[in-house]
């Protein structure tokens, strides 16, 4: 197993072949970006994650980078969790659990994977949140006019508001018959979310907890997203819709044929804790590596 460098798995996932698939890639030391970049063009992924500099023994560790197929990403969800189960897998099989720190941007996670019979559960720890000043439904028009939604889709009771775990969130609280309404018109919603201090966006159904979010040209919709789980469930805190030590099951995928389950709870220090189902569906080794 540790002469593979390449594994595919499904994360939130209650199965193979449903939840978030993502690639991971071991041994990645001397990979530049470029090459990062283009491996995660070809798998077509949403996000694809390159670990290097893995430790296990005294300490559980390893360095991290994540891209999209436009992007490298300071942070994500789901393929922190995806790396720890094939940390786990690769460099821990003899332990049932196992902390890693992980090494992203210019933060470390503590990931916990705990092996099942066919699979791995992993839990993350978003670190506490940081909560903007909720938004009047004026402030959101340009983002609104983007995704073709109006302000009667919103909700009168809950604000828009903008809330981070690693990624800064519009959070748009609807009603639940406008989740299937999204059309995405025009271009430069980057440019609105900056306006608000955003870098995403997601709908957010509070009656069902169900989210969707996309890549800001509203071409690929994500089909669970960890970073976005932790915002959600801390808007559900911070608006007392939620009791403080509930834990929250977030809906995700089903737009996509994939659904997905999505667990957030947080601790006694106020830090937020993002879990999910870890299925692996594949294993190898590239052919085509990169040129020294």
């Amino acid at each position: 197993m540790r002469n593979y460098n390449y594994f595919h798995v499904d994360v939130f996932a209650e199965r193979a072949f449903s939840g978030n698939g993502l690639a991971v890639f071991l041994d990645t030391e001397n990979w530049s970006s470029q090459f990062m970049q283009t491996l995660t063009q070809e798998m077509q992924q949403f996000e694809s994650i390159f670990l290097s500099q893995i430790q296990a023994g005294k300490e559980y560790s390893a360095n991290a980078r994540i891209f999209t197929v436009e992007e490298e990403l300071p942070f994500a969800g789901h393929p922190l969790l995806g790396a720890a189960a094939i940390l786990h897998r690769t460099h821990a099989e003899d332990l049932q659990e196992c902390t890693w720190s992980i090494r992203v941007g210019e933060r470390t996670i503590a990931v916990t994977s705990k092996h099942l019979a066919d699979h791995y559960l992993c839990q993350m720890n978003q670190g506490k949140p940081q909560i903007q000043a909720p938004l009047s439904q004026q402030a959101v028009s340009g983002v609104l006019q983007k995704i073709g939604l109006q302000a009667s889709d919103l909700l009168d009771t809950c604000p828009p508001q903008v809330i981070s775990t690693g990624l800064d969130y519009l959070i748009l609280p609807i009603h639940s018959g406008a989740i299937d309404k999204v059309h995405f018109s025009g271009k430069n919603l980057e440019q609105e979310l900056a306006k608000l201090h955003a870098k995403f966006l997601f709908i957010f159904d509070i009656q069902n907890h169900e989210i969707r979010t996309w890549d800001n040209a509203g071409k690929v919709e994500d089909i669970a997203t960890g970073s976005a789980a932790g915002p959600a469930a801390v808007y559900l805190y911070a608006h007392q819709l939620v009791k403080p030590d509930q834990t929250i099951h977030i809906q995700q995928g089903r737009f996509r044929q994939r659904p997905s389950r999505l667990t957030v709870n947080q601790n006694s220090h106020g830090e937020i804790l993002a879990s999910g189902g870890v299925w692996g569906v594949s294993a190898g080794r590239l052919e085509a590596m990169p040129q020294q």
